[in-house]
């Protein structure tokens, strides 16, 4: 039974080589200031650069420094774990009658800020950064991240009287946010403050940015196989 789950989550071959993902992260910093693999300069460069450092204000490359200790493999499945950690966190809060409480909030915003700037740092400022074991799972977990941004939001709108009328339920703001993300808008809910329009101002501009630039961009590195792949 444990080389059955052992498999499972490690896989046939599990990489148990130390890895250091701050080294990495200060590695990529180093590589974009000096110029290593782009001439940007300007504005472009003072972004990557805030993107390569925006890291080590979170707590996931902590956490991936302290599991690359046993592997590489050991470090993606604490990934793993912290993605679908910070999917189920809104969740918990908002069922449990929690979203009034301003600490969980704060955290919540402070998981919802990783996962904003995370994906565009992997887009705009990877330089030195190795490639992922898999595109597949990079989308998988690209998927979970767009879940956890819609319960966030949702737990965000339930915080404070933005609409043209209160919850009834636990999972109202959570329909809400999916409405909003799908660009529907059935008119049921509706904001009435401008806190309330400018938060629905940035879930959409959110939205966009997701489905436009990071799907695209992580379903074209994607390679096709078996069902999908070419025949010859």
């Amino acid at each position: 039974m444990k080389v059955f789950f052992r498999k499972l989550v490690l896989g046939s071959s599990p990489q148990v080589k130390p890895v250091s993902a701050i080294s990495s992260r200060i590695k990529n910093i180093k590589a974009i200031w000096n110029n290593e693999h782009d001439d940007d300069m300007g504005i472009e460069k003072m972004f990557r650069l805030f993107l390569a450092a925006t890291p080590f204000i979170f707590p996931g490359v902590y956490l991936k420094e302290i599991a690359g200790r046993k592997g590489l493999s050991y470090q993606d499945l604490t990934v793993d774990m912290f993605v679908l950690f910070k999917v189920t966190f809104p969740l918990v809060i908002l069922f449990t009658g929690m979203e009034d409480n301003i600490v969980l909030l704060c955290i919540l915003l402070w998981f919802m800020m990783e996962t904003v700037l995370y994906v565009p740092t992997l887009i705009f400022a990877s330089d030195s950064l190795v490639r992922p074991r898999s595109y597949r799972r990079s989308m998988l977990l690209l998927f979970f991240n767009y879940l956890e941004i819609i319960f966030d939001f949702a737990v965000i709108y339930s915080f404070g009287n933005f609409f043209n009328k209160p919850f009834q339920a636990w999972f109202d703001p959570i329909y809400f946010s999916f409405i909003t993300s799908a660009s529907i808008g059935y008119g049921d809910f509706f904001p009435v403050t401008p806190m309330g329009k400018m938060v629905v101002s940035c879930h959409s501009i959110v939205f966009l940015i997701f489905v436009v630039v990071f799907l695209n961009f992580f379903s074209s590195k994607m390679e096709s196989k078996g069902y999908f792949g070419d025949t010859k």
